[in-house]
């Protein structure tokens, strides 16, 4: 089996190396945001006069005319804007698909990166801890070596966050999948216990850290809002929410990277709720015309849900643990908060608050979050046919309650 694995580092580049960079940044973000413009407001002038519709390969044919007219172009390197092309090509044909929304145009600040193939690239390590990558028309760069790259390279990204330069290598691995006969697990995703699993355990989530970090942020944020635009004390303020933002997401996916990982070593079986977390996410504000309520809360609560990282922790999880042998079931999200996992009873009094789940027929007390990921699964392992009658059983009665 062949996997797609990916490895970021930090990078410490020279002043001169530095500029470099920040010109491919900027010229691989002009030549994406051209290409957009270019598809969406001129190809139908294109295809009237070209006999045929605007593609990566037409797109690139042109982007060799500009870099023989302009020396600026010519300067940084002809794969990195091909690269910024195909980009484009996959944000239209991801659209087109319905797997995403209309490309939007890249913007300084926010999307600094360019890439390369990996057969223009090679890196050698120096030391313990120091490496060298050799990218075109930059140079020998040292990055921190911290882990081993192994497979054979298939592109490098360089990019540039609050933190500094990096560079990621995406590497394709040979992978040997074995049999996985271990055990089955239950995984409930909450907001008091962030992770909690069937046996009783929770994930050491750093949610202390997590919200220290964000309470920062949030500080300077304020701090930004009040200073005048474009003085040094507002330029400050917003470099330190994002150096905190950036620290913050970095906390959260080493824990998630951690956990899955564990998880993958020891289970065979992975039982997940199907949760659209995207709506779950979406905002209660509402309109003008139809105003939402308690939009304070739900905003709360939807912090709380991105601080955790509920699709990252699922996205990480599923590709460790398939490529362990193992596998991940979806169930159904309905009742497993409300079900008594002891004696069956459904009644949402049971529930006493988010934390406590104490059943009225059998009385039995336990974490609201364990009582779900036992409840999550057993409706992940049961047999298949099972879980087909109690599918059909629910949207039977969903249809008689409409009914009534």
């Amino acid at each position: 089996m062949q996997i797609n694995r990916g490895y970021k580092f930090l990078l410490r580049p020279t002043s001169v190396q530095m500029a470099a960079m920040e010109q491919h940044a900027s010229i691989c973000r002009l030549i994406y945001n051209l290409a957009v413009e270019q598809r969406r407001d001129h190809y139908r002038q294109f295809q009237r006069a070209m006999g045929r519709p605007i593609s990566f390969a037409t797109q690139c044919l042109e982007l060799t005319k500009l870099r023989a007219e302009f020396e600026w172009l010519s300067a940084v390197s002809l794969t990195a804007q091909q690269q910024a092309l195909r980009d484009v090509q996959s944000a239209y044909q991801n659209f087109f698909s319905g797997r995403s929304e209309y490309p939007s145009f890249r913007k300084k600040g926010i999307n600094e990166s360019f890439r390369f193939q990996g057969r223009e690239v090679s890196f050698r390590r120096l030391n313990k801890s120091w490496g060298i990558v050799k990218l075109p028309k930059i140079g020998d760069v040292r990055f921190r070596w911290t882990r081993d790259i192994p497979g054979k390279l298939k592109n490098v990204t360089i990019i540039l966050d609050p933190l500094g330069w990096h560079v990621s290598f995406s590497t394709e691995q040979d992978v040997e999948v074995l049999s996985n006969f271990r055990p089955a697990l239950g995984v409930d995703r909450g907001i008091v216990e962030p992770i909690a699993y069937s046996d009783g355990t929770f994930a050491d989530f750093p949610i202390a850290r997590i919200k220290a970090l964000d309470k920062r942020a949030r500080k300077a944020a304020q701090v930004a809002s009040r200073g005048k635009k474009g003085s040094n004390r507002r330029k400050v303020a917003k470099a330190r929410v994002a150096a905190n933002r950036a620290k913050l997401a970095r906390v959260r996916t080493h824990f998630n990277h951690v956990e899955t990982a564990r998880l993958a070593r020891m289970f065979g079986v992975i039982c997940l709720e199907a949760l659209k977390i995207r709506n779950m996410t979406a905002s209660a504000r509402g309109t003008i015309d139809a105003p939402g309520t308690n939009v304070a809360q739900k905003r709360g609560l939807n912090r709380s849900i991105m601080e955790i990282g509920w699709y990252q922790f699922e996205q990480f999880l599923t590709y460790k643990i398939v490529a362990a042998g193992g596998e991940i079931r979806h169930v159904n999200a309905a009742y497993t908060s409300t079900t008594c996992s002891c004696c069956g009873l459904n009644e949402k009094t049971n529930r006493k608050s988010q934390a406590v789940y104490e059943c009225a027929g059998c009385g039995s007390a336990m974490s609201a979050d364990t009582n779900a990921a036992i409840n999550i699964l057993r409706a992940g392992t049961r047999p298949a046919q099972d879980r087909r009658v109690a599918a059909k059983r629910k949207s039977t009665l969903e249809v008689e309650a409409t009914a009534a």
